[in-house]
């Protein structure tokens, strides 16, 4: 029997068109034989097109009441394959206006059965190809760049609807916070947390009208995706502004006062503020990470010991040649902080997951 067999096609569609029973037998013809459709609220007049996909084309329908969003309808999907899936190897979700070709989709769903871990596999398509819309191009551009930056998470296609998934990560997916198109971008920085690999497929790159078709709203959905990222990061940003008030303020204090070593003591004490913060806020990650507690909690504190010495250092260097300026401080303890958080951010990530 082919291990596609074991692979369930996930496709979560709002007002579907002529289209969707184009793909549904289109993954048919290419050994898929368990199909499970996620009406999120169409309209009655789009209801005949689950009526034929699931007395004419064998397929599990499953219906909201009302339209609650991409991410709402693939948590109801991977609900129900967790009641009702038991043996499957995984999952494979996909557009329902056809913009995944059949052969890809077999091809991404082959890829996880080959592989020996619990990878979400991505299909990624190419946006240097002239069929691609100005604004996909540029958005997915921008998006990708901000989560290699500012996540250390190197993704080509950030919002590709073609995904794979296998059994062991089903469960973290239905925990994932967001119920319209930012789950998926919250889907990529969960995985970035709990080490959950990423692994990528390249895919033919197929847009009908300009993506007409498409429920992204450019304005809401962006707004919703980079909210989360900087969400993400929030806690970052708290304890590094801070530790940046902190330093400031003693710096300037211990400077009028005559300490010699003003610098390094401000940078110290705030760096154990910053340090105390930091803890407080990442436990949760530090605590989910694949290392005992104890070897987090002092991996945390070796990283911040170390962050505080090159910060140091750094300051140090750029204003030698500039005398003992508490401004000119500042200022490079603000500039150089940022690329140093980043930096450390994603040693973090990489040394937890040992």
């Amino acid at each position: 029997m082919s291990e596609l067999q074991n692979v369930t096609v996930v496709i979560p569609s709002l007002d579907p068109d002529d289209r969707l029973p184009a793909v549904i037998r289109g993954v048919q013809e290419q050994g898929f034989t368990d199909i499970l459709l996620v009406d999120d609220g169409s309209a009655e007049e789009n209801q005949h097109y689950f009526t034929e996909a699931e007395t004419e084309l064998h397929c599990t329908v499953l219906h909201h009441p009302k339209n609650l969003g991409k991410g709402h309808a693939l948590k109801t999907a991977f609900h129900w394959l967790l009641e009702h899936r038991p043996e499957a190897k995984g999952c494979v979700t996909i557009d329902g206006d056809g913009q995944h070709h059949p052969e890809d989709i077999r091809a991404c769903a082959e890829k996880m059965c080959e592989a020996e871990d619990d990878a979400l596999w991505l299909g990624v398509r190419d946006f240097s190809a002239e069929n691609v819309p100005p604004k996909s191009r540029s958005g997915n551009r921008i998006t990708s760049a901000v989560f290699r930056l500012f996540c250390g998470i190197a993704v080509t296609d950030t919002q590709t609807g073609l995904r794979v998934f296998p059994r062991g990560i089903w469960q973290a997916m239905t925990e994932i916070s967001g119920e319209r198109f930012e789950y998926e971008t919250n889907m990529l920085l969960r995985c970035g947390q709990d080490g959950i690999p990423i692994r990528e497929h390249s895919i033919r790159t197929i847009y009908f009208d300009e993506n007409a078709a498409t429920h992204f709203k450019p304005v809401r959905d962006s707004v919703r995706i980079y909210g989360n990222i900087l969400r993400f990061h929030s806690g970052s940003l708290v304890c590094r502004l801070l530790e940046l008030i902190f330093f400031c303020l003693l710096n300037g204090i211990l400077s009028t006062r005559g300490f010699s070593q003003h610098l390094f003591i401000a940078a110290a004490l705030s760096a154990l503020i910053g340090l105390c913060c930091g803890f407080l806020i990442n436990r949760r990650e530090l605590f989910r990470s694949e290392v005992p507690r104890a070897t987090a909690a002092a991996r945390h504190c070796i990283l911040c010991v170390f962050r505080l010495l090159l910060s140091f250092l750094l300051i140090r260097l750029l204003t030698l040649p500039f005398g003992d300026s508490i401004v000119l401080q500042d200022i490079c303890k603000l500039l150089t902080d940022i690329p140093l958080a980043m930096l450390f951010l994603r040693i973090r990530r990489a040394w937890f997951r040992k």
